[in-house]
């Protein structure tokens, strides 16, 4: 979810964050070959979901770009890319998946020509009422 944040945030990119097991309910009838797709692959319980969803966006032509764990088995293919993470870090791992995430927002800005460091429309604070 922090990512398509960030994608909003500072490069005015439309982004959505999924659970894997909800990809079916709706997202996945917007995937054609225009809609890249960010997907987060940990080595975990839902890892095999994942590859499996990850087959469904592929057959659509959706451009996939994954951020695995070494572990994960997920090889880069035609429209399949893959970005190897270090490791898998326990309860660290959603905090190591997130960094790579935010560097794409951040890139993708910069190519845009935005302002990474004064978002508009963006407040420094949250006030809750």
């Amino acid at each position: 979810m922090e990512g398509a944040l960030k994608l909003k945030e500072i490069s005015y990119i439309h982004a959505e964050a999924y659970p894997a097991g909800e990809l079916k309910h709706g997202p996945l009838a917007l995937v054609d070959q225009n809609m890249p797709v960010v997907a987060i692959a940990p080595q975990d319980a839902l890892l095999e979901k994942l590859k499996s969803n990850l087959q469904e966006v592929r057959a659509r032509g959706g451009e996939l770009y994954v951020l695995a764990d070494r572990g994960s088995r997920i090889e880069a293919a035609d429209g399949l890319h893959v970005i190897r993470l270090t490791g898998h870090a326990g309860v660290l791992s959603p905090i190591l998946h997130t960094i790579p995430v935010q560097l794409l927002a951040y890139h993708a800005a910069l190519q845009r020509g935005t302002d990474v460091d004064k978002p508009r429309n963006l407040a420094k604070s949250v006030t809750v009422e």
